[in-house]
Parts: structure tokens; sequence; C-alpha cells
């Protein structure tokens, strides 16, 4: 989260940025003690800015970002840097947006959440994520790996759907 100053300025001004210029990208929401919470978002990417000072609903703006320290810092330059490139290019750069290589294993968890709430046994969950050739080859066999790995996923959606969840939003 970036927190920035937005500093009323003359459309003129080099540094001048307008806000409605991002359109439909834009969503701004009024917070505590009149400071605005802002997301520019395109359905698949967002970047969230706090301002703390001003207004982005009040048409061109300076901004002046809030970064302070050597331990608060590093978390705050990926989102400065998709924000310079939105403002720059006028759309979001992939590229600084990797996909999360986590969000399989989140929709696995889902998946075996909904059929555990269907009533599916763990062998039957096995059988539809691995296929039934190897849940009969591998489920009673000398290894306990098939079966551990099926009992973590059904552990891990028991855990997201009891408030675990919240943790995947503070990326």
């Amino acid at each position: 989260m970036l927190a920035i100053d937005a500093v009323p300025v003359v459309a003129a001004h080099p540094e001048a940025l307008d806000p409605r210029q991002f359109g439909p990208w834009l969503t701004v929401i009024s917070g505590e003690e009149d400071r605005e919470h802002a997301v520019f978002a395109d359905g698949m990417r967002r970047i969230r800015v706090d301002i703390e000072v001003g207004s982005l609903r009040d048409g061109p703006v300076l901004l002046r970002y809030r970064l302070a320290g050597t331990a608060s810092l590093e978390p705050k330059i990926l989102p400065l840097r998709r924000f310079l490139a939105l403002c720059r290019h006028r759309r979001f750069q992939p590229s600084l947006f990797p996909p999360d290589r986590r969000i399989p294993r989140w929709i696995v968890t889902l998946r075996v959440h909904d059929a555990r709430c269907a009533g599916a046994s763990l062998r039957e969950i096995a059988e539809v994520l691995y296929g039934q050739k190897i849940v009969a080859e591998d489920w009673n066999g000398t290894s306990d790996s098939l079966r551990s790995r099926v009992r973590r996923l059904a552990s891990d959606a028991r855990r997201l759907a009891a408030g675990g969840y919240r943790m995947l939003l503070r990326r």
C-alpha cells in the first residue's frame, strides 16, 4: 500500500496527474479522518493507494509519496513501480504483475473443500484429482504419500474455511 499526499495543481503543471484519465480503473472511497482509499484495477490487477492529505476527486494533483525508513520501504517499491508504469503508459504492465505460483494450489484446495462439504471421502477426492488408476495402485501401497497429500489438502481446506483465507488477502 502506498501512502500519498495529493496536492491540487493546475492542469498545465508538468507533474500534474488528472485522476479522471484513469476512468473506470479508478475507485475512490472515503475513509476515516477524511482520508481516501483509491484502487486502480482492471479486473485482474490492482494497485492500492491511500491518500493521506488531499483528494483524487478534485481534478489535477501533484502526488507526494510518503516513504520513510528502510525496513518498511521494501514492500512499497513494487507497488510504486506498478503505479509509475500505469501513470506513464496508461495501462497495467503485465511484467510487473507476475502470476502467483500459489494459485493452482488454492484452486485444488477449494475443490477439496467443496468435495468434503458434499460428503466425498478422501479416496474419492484422490480419484478425481489424480485418476482412478493411480489411486488403485498407490492408495494402499507401501508408500503413504498419496494419502498424506490428500489429507494435507483436506487440512488446508478446513483451515482456510475456518478463517485462514484472510491471510491470502495480505499480499
